[in-house]
């Protein structure tokens, strides 16, 4: 016993007066997460070698902590376990960063099964990818919570259980902001749902694809104040509802809601028409505001027709304006919309940046001149990419 303390304290490299760094994996003398867990100390790092770790899941109880993957990705895989039959991982309640991990395969019996489940805090994920998980990433409903996700991919919810699989499911919390994410290949649930305060998502991937059923593509039932700029947000032909974006179907839970839409490409595949955008106003407070300004649809739908608000600069294409099969998104040189649009007004709502294949953001050189949709670049950064399952 005495051994293996000592072993456990040399995996401690200390870093400062309180922090300390332990590696985890083949080879270290921390060999499972789950002891990581149950070692680290408010401020520690816990790094993680690549590999496969198979039913090691883990309860994180610090107060600020900073988890990184290494050598390679580490592949995390249920394989039937959960931290207290919710997630792979648990956050309490602390300042949290968790970078380049892999979530796949949890199965709860509520159904609720999520790679990571965030309680209370703030959790910072980047570089992560959450596959075949009932719901990729979870959180509770702490009005003081904040999710910040970068860089990450979501994917392949699973047909199995009596429950809607969500890919993302964020609960009734201050914030999520997400950025240069890829969601696709839901089922039934939604691409991603929030009942956050504040929902930002910018230059995002939210395209369900040929593989995918989802529902909503972003589901923001209690409205709130989002703000949706630079995305391609689409929806395959087998989807069994129209509404590619929805708000505020369930009701307020916040005193004001407010929906902003710049620059995003809206796709809708097949012949039946789409609702890109649907707001239930009558349910909404009655100053709820929204303003859209040029965003780019493809295909057959409504888009300003029947949404209330300010609307100026969104445009209108046939279907096979675009190849969504083959992520051709970006409009040619000789597009007549190419330079169309105007400076977004007000300049909150002008892009700083676009998505880039397979998850990521470029950043976009000053300009005066605008082109509706997610792309201003003439370059297209997913050419002749086939779409991975």
């Amino acid at each position: 016993m005495l051994l293996r303390r000592a072993a456990l304290l040399l995996a401690l490299t200390t870093t400062g007066a309180s922090a300390a760094v332990i590696t985890v994996g083949p080879g270290e003398s921390v060999d499972t997460i789950a002891a990581a867990a149950r070692l680290a100390q408010d401020g520690d790092t816990v790094l993680i070698k690549g590999g496969t770790y198979r039913g090691d899941v883990a309860v994180w109880t610090q107060r600020q902590l900073e988890i990184r993957g290494i050598d390679g990705r580490p592949v995390l895989i249920a394989d039937g376990k959960s931290a207290e039959g919710k997630a792979i991982w648990v956050f309490r309640n602390g300042d949290y960063t968790v970078d380049n991990i892999e979530f796949r395969g949890t199965r709860v019996p509520d159904g609720n099964g999520a790679g990571i489940r965030f309680e209370r805090g703030k959790l910072a994920i980047s570089n992560c990818l959450f596959e075949d998980n009932q719901m990729g990433l979870l959180t509770a409903n702490y009005e003081d919570a904040e999710l910040l996700i970068s860089d990450s991919i979501f994917s392949t919810a699973p047909h199995d259980g009596p429950t809607l699989n969500h890919l993302l499911y964020i609960g009734k919390i201050t914030r999520v902001s997400i950025t240069g994410s890829r969601f696709h290949s839901g089922f039934k649930g939604h691409l991603i749902k929030s009942r956050a305060r504040n929902t930002d998502l910018r230059y995002n991937l939210i395209y369900d694809g040929p593989a995918g059923e989802a529902s909503y593509e972003v589901d923001l039932p209690n409205g709130g104040d989002a703000l949706l700029i630079g995305n391609i947000i689409g929806q395959s032909a087998a989807s069994q509802n129209p509404v590619i974006v929805a708000f505020g179907a369930e009701g307020p839970t916040w005193p004001n809601s407010r929906l902003q839409m710049s620059h995003n490409t809206l796709i809708s595949q097949g012949w039946r028409p789409a609702w890109f955008v649907r707001s239930w106003a009558e349910k909404l407070p009655a100053d709820t505001t929204i303003t859209t300004r040029n965003n780019l649809t493809v295909g057959l739908g409504v888009f300003t027709t029947l949404l209330p608000g300010s609307h100026s600069g969104n445009c209108p294409r046939l279907p096979g304006a675009l190849d969504p099969a083959t992520l051709e998104l970006t409009l040619g040189d000789s597009s007549w919309l190419r330079d169309l649009a105007s400076p977004a007004e007000p300049p909150a709502l002008i892009p700083q940046a676009e998505f880039t294949f397979p998850r990521g953001t470029r950043s976009l050189p000053p300009t005066t001149q605008w082109t509706p949709g997610a792309y201003q670049s003439t370059e297209p950064p997913l050419a002749s990419i086939t779409v991975p399952k």
